[in-house]
């Protein structure tokens, strides 16, 4: 693990924290965050639209939707921010091939990893290049899924070279997938209409010139093409897969990643040295008549958006040995964001209506009020810079004892503006560009942890984590809702312990936290689903992690991690648009299911000449709200897969799968309280891997 931004057991690690390791991917067949990450205790997913999906973890989110700013969990690539501070276009949902493991670090993070991990962060960990040896690995997927119109596919490669022996090497990475729709849209007369492809390249250089030096370069590309949207109308009782839309309502949307790093032993500490920078683009489509069609021109209302953001990141580190009984880490990094964004609604034919009948729009001509059938037009810009020096320092008090101290100090500048151009409502042209907003203050993070064998471990954490304020584009046409919103923060009180029992064949973890979220940025929505952020009120969250891990034999191993969690409104929500004003005190918070569970099952015989291996997953969420104020509720239902492989000619693992077996029929979330995503159904499938190592 590297949630203290140095290599550690997770049995050392002083926080709840999890990994899911390559092998684990590999058995579970997985391709994305959904396959694996709800596995995690803890951890629910807003399984919305490819790349706008979102982890959350411990219950803190506003939406089972897209938060309307920087997502409540941070996410990272090799340690660097794969998001910005402000709106994510995209939230990378790193395909699994080739990945050495995934952390989920549990709880605030803001002290070593900044702002927006409020919950928790998700650290993907990738293959780097290797100069020892020369690899090569391939992995192909086929599989279909009940109600879907075609085969999904998955081609995936690797290639690792040594240029020079133990000194330099270059690691190769390409990958497309294509996940077939089960989707119906008759009104397109589609069926399946919801495909979606996928594909990657990534690559990685390393160089060791010397023993103590080791530069490296990862430079990541990953695009996400949907041809429809993957809600429907959540009809109580029904197991709806239809479609409302009567326009392809299309998501598509890609981010690369460029990055140096640079580490060197100085003998007294390692120095580390990263930069990157980051592009993303995204352009959708949305049918705001969901099936209506404007009397006027008997066509639908459309929205279209177009967004594209730059971010650059650098942080420079020294970390002291991992021996000794005083250990410390000092750092400073800094971020730099530009964002713009393009938001249109589009109705055919509005112009030649306004020609048509100018008595309506005051005499103004369709080449100013609805230029190209747009009858309404907003742009925003933001740019953000967040600078912060941050460190921490271990102590141990006795041998067994330890006292860990860190924090972080930060300053972040936000400047946003937001303009609405004329159009159809005859709301006048204006621009909204505040002053510049900075803000500054110091995050603490202590813990006390004792370990008086390998056996056995018990900690208690203080943490903290923020997200920096933002701006409401789509609020520019209601003067009563606020144009702008503050950052908020949570505090984390835990106390957790690791153990091992009858000779390490039984792992107990077992947490108990407290978090206290003020000052919630909450995603809300107006009447005609247009969303928008307001501060206001405050929510609780208690919650009891457990996770067992049983190995009677070394060719069987029982998992089970079970979850409750109890995230409710402390204090009143504000909506201008809800009945009363507002959620009240006590309300559950979005998403936040009291219990969730997740069970394997996996039984191996790697001393077999076929090394056959078989596994029998289970997960649950039970129900919870799938917004303030709403009456559906998603979750309550069971997902159960099975794995099974065989190695035949010593390097080729050929496997057959199936994803929710029993073909479970689930909401995964309903953003507006009536049409939402539901769980992919019953998919069996086979795939093979191929690798020298």
């Amino acid at each position: 693990m590297t949630a203290a931004k140095r290599e550690q057991s997770v049995r050392d690690v002083s926080g709840s924290v999890s990994a899911v390791s390559e092998a684990t991917l590999q058995k579970l067949n997985a391709q994305s965050l959904s396959d694996y990450i709800t596995r995690v205790p803890g951890v629910v997913f807003n399984d919305y639209q490819p790349g706008i999906s979102e982890v959350v973890i411990r219950g803190i989110a506003s939406s089972t939707y897209h938060e309307a700013n920087q997502s409540t969990t941070g996410y990272y690539l090799n340690e660097l921010p794969l998001g910005e501070p402000g709106f994510p276009l995209v939230i990378p949902d790193v395909d699994s091939f080739d990945v050495a493991r995934v952390e989920v670090l549990r709880g605030p993070q803001g002290t070593l990893f900044g702002s927006s991990s409020l919950g928790g962060a998700v650290n993907y960990i990738v293959n780097e290049a290797d100069p020892s040896r020369f690899d090569v690995g391939f992995e192909g997927t086929a599989a279909t899924t009940k109600r879907a119109g075609e085969l999904s596919y998955a081609v995936k490669g690797m290639v690792n070279a040594p240029l020079v022996t133990d000194k330099l090497a270059v690691r190769l990475v390409a990958l497309q997938r294509f996940d077939a729709g089960f989707l119906n849209s008759p009104g397109l007369g589609d069926k399946g209409s919801n495909d979606l492809r996928v594909r990657g390249l990534r690559g990685s250089i390393v160089f060791t010139p010397t023993e103590t030096t080791k530069i490296s370069a990862l430079s990541m590309y990953q695009e996400y093409d949907l041809d429809d949207q993957t809600y429907v109308f959540i009809i109580p009782g029904t197991r709806n897969y239809t479609r409302p839309n009567t326009v392809r309502e299309y998501q598509d949307s890609d981010f690369q990643m460029h990055s140096l790093r640079i580490e060197q032993d100085l003998g007294f500490a390692t120095l580390t040295a990263v930069g990157s920078y980051t592009r993303k683009h995204a352009k959708s489509r949305f049918d705001y008549g969901l099936g209506a069609f404007d009397p006027r021109t008997g066509t639908p209302l459309v929205g279209i958006g177009f967004g594209n953001s730059k971010t650059k990141y650098g942080e420079i580190r020294l970390a002291s040995p991992d021996g000794g009984r005083f250990r410390w880490l000092l750092g400073a990094n800094y971020t730099n964001l530009r964002g713009f964004g393009d938001d249109r609604l589009q109705l055919d034919g509005i112009a030649a209506y306004v020609d048509a009948n100018p008595g309506e729009f005051g005499g103004q001509p369709s080449s100013v009020i609805t230029p190209d059938d747009y009858t309404n037009r907003s742009t925003y810009t933001n740019r953000v810079t967040e600078k912060a020096l941050f460190g921490e320092i271990s102590y141990d008090l006795l041998d067994q004892l330890t006292l860990t101290l860190g924090g972080r100090v930060f300053e972040y500048r936000t400047r946003p503006q937001a303009t609405q151009l004329a159009n159809a409502a005859l709301i006048p042209p204006f621009t909204y560009a505040p002053a510049a907003d900075k803000q500054s203050d110091f995050i603490p993070k202590v813990s006390l942890t004792f370990k008086p064998n390998n056996d056995f471990m018990i900690y208690a954490l203080y943490s903290e984590g923020f997200r920096v304020g933002g701006i409401n584009v789509f609020a520019l046409p209601y003067p009563t809702l606020p144009q702008s919103f503050g950052s908020d923060t949570t505090k984390n009180y835990e106390i957790g312990t690791r153990f091992d029992l009858i000779d390490n064949s039984l792992s107990v973890d077992l947490t108990a936290y407290h978090i206290d979220w003020s000052n919630i940025q909450a995603r809300l929505f107006t009447p005609d689903i247009r969303a928008y952020t307001v501060n206001g009120g405050g929510a609780n969250v208690d919650g009891v992690e457990l996770s067992l891990t049983l190995r009677p034999t070394r060719n069987l191993s029982i998992s089970s991690n079970v979850s409750y969690n109890d995230a409710r409104l402390s204090s009143l929500l504000p909506d201008s648009f809800a009945p009363g004003g507002g959620y009240a005190k006590g309300s559950r918070l979005p998403g936040a299911s009291e219990w969730t569970l997740s069970n394997s099952i996996d039984l191996s015989f790697p001393d077999s000449k076929l090394k056959p291996r078989f596994s029998l997953s289970h997960r649950y969420q039970s129900s919870a709200p799938v917004a303030f104020g709403a009456t559906f509720e998603r979750g309550d239902f069971h997902l159960i897969d099975l794995n099974a492989s065989i190695t035949v000619a010593d390097r080729v693992e050929v496997g057959v799968f199936a994803k929710n077996l029993f073909n479970q029929y689930g909401i995964l979330n309903a953003p507006f309280s009536f049409a939402g995503s539901v769980a992919r159904p019953r998919t069996v499938g086979a795939t093979v891997r191929f690798s020298l190592d």
